[in-house]
């Protein structure tokens, strides 16, 4: 009896003492599912997708810009969406609370979403139209990039399908 006691100590202290969380385990499984499910309800829009993380120097730049131009074409059909690859939410949470987000952020801890996309850089972001479609890939943000992508999002919001 004591030896099952002692096990059994030993493996709840394990389990309180381990990263695991139930809870989470569960929604990974699913956070391909829930990011197919977050991009189908947009469907009819342009989207600009982004993933980013807390350390990128750029993404802090991209954020007001984002936000800006949320603001700007969200009447028009534009949605911003961004996914965050920190695989600790607390740092992602440090981030958006000195630079907020003005759009949807969509957590990938394990990288899933940005394995499917195959990611060669951070930030990378993808321009998809309204028939959801990806049409423009890119990689990086800086000043000269901002007139570039603004560009082809007007001419998106531009087109009816």
């Amino acid at each position: 009896m004591k030896k099952l006691v002692t096990l059994l100590f030993i493996f709840i202290t394990s389990l309180c003492l381990s990263n695991v969380s139930f809870a989470e385990t569960s929604a990974e499984k699913n956070v391909l599912q829930n990011f197919e499910t977050l991009i189908s309800s947009h469907k009819g829009k342009v989207i600009y997708l982004d993933f980013w993380a807390s350390w990128c120097g750029p993404c802090r730049k991209s954020f007001p810009w984002m936000n800006n131009i949320q603001d700007k074409y969200q009447q028009q059909g534009l949605v911003i969406i961004s996914v965050n690859v920190d695989n600790n939410k607390a740092l992602a949470d440090k981030f958006l609370a000195e630079i907020p987000a003005n759009f949807t952020v969509f957590y990938d801890p394990k990288g899933k979403v940005a394995r499917q996309f195959k990611l060669k850089g951070m930030p990378s972001s993808y321009i998809i139209d309204r028939s959801g479609k990806v049409v423009s890939p890119h990689v990086g943000f800086s000043q000269s990039k901002k007139t570039k992508y603004e560009q082809e999002l007007i001419a998106l919001l531009n087109t009816v399908n």
